[in-house]
This record gives structure tokens, sequence and C-alpha cells, in this order.
């Protein structure tokens, strides 16, 4: 049995990972409308472990060190461009989560200016967490 994806402007319900990571691609700074919980749970994922990789790999290779004193060395030219390559994909994607946040808040009801409780330290972010994890609700119908 196919499915058959709903249009971009609405939440796709039970999106599979590759489904989520091309329409988080797709809505790349799109903040009106709803992302469903897979969509924004994928990214999430997708994001998470893609990010720590790439963090990882210019010390794992050496071309990162950590000195004594915790500060960060990097040592030569593959460490130079490991870094070069994180930087690039956490700015690439810092505005597409947000609005990825944004669309999820939408599903669950709630205003994106909710995405701000995320600058208090622990409470906030925990919050947010929890309204991510909400179910949808009828009244976000209204962000579409």
């Amino acid at each position: 049995m196919t499915h058959v994806a709903p249009p971009l402007d609405q939440p796709y319900y039970g999106a599979p990972l590759g489904a989520a990571v091309r329409r988080f691609f797709a809505k790349y700074a799109t903040f009106r409308g709803r992302a469903s919980r897979s969509e924004y749970w994928w990214w999430v994922l997708v994001g998470t472990v893609v990010g720590s990789v790439l963090n990882a790999l210019p010390t794992l290779t050496d071309g990162v060190r950590l000195e004594a004193d915790g500060s960060l060395t990097v040592t030569g030219p593959l460490g130079v461009i490991l870094t070069f390559v994180w930087v690039i994909w956490a700015v690439a994607t810092f505005i597409p989560t947000l609005a990825v946040l944004v669309r999820r808040l939408h599903d669950t009801g709630r205003s994106g200016f909710w995405v701000f409780l995320g600058l208090v330290p622990v409470i906030g972010v925990l919050v947010l967490v929890v309204f991510t994890v909400l179910g949808p609700r009828p009244e976000g119908a209204r962000f579409d």
C-alpha cells in the first residue's frame, strides 16, 4: 500500500524519516503552517546525529586537540576543514530548525512566540520539549 504525502502546506502525520527530512529542507524558512510530531522529531534525530558526528570528527581525526586548560587547538588543515564543515552545517540548519519548531508549536495550537521560552535555561527547554511531544489540536488549523 502506498501512502501519498500531503501537500507541503499541511502537516504530514506519520511521516517516514526520508519524507520528514525532505520536507524540512523544502520548507527551509517557512514559519507559517504546522508540522506533525513525526516531521519534527525525525528532524531532531537526524540533526542531532549529523551535528554530533560533524562535531566529533575533528577531535577523532586529531584535527582538533583539547588542551589541559580546556581550550581547543586546531592541528592542521584537516582540523580546519572539518571544523569549517561543522560550522557550515550549524549555520545552514539553524533557521530551518527554528522554523520546524515554530510549525510544531502551531500544530499544538500555540503561537510561534513560545519558541522564546527556549531562552530560559533548563525549565524553558523542558517546557518546549513537552509542547512538542503533545498531539495536534484543532486550534492549530488557524496557522494554516
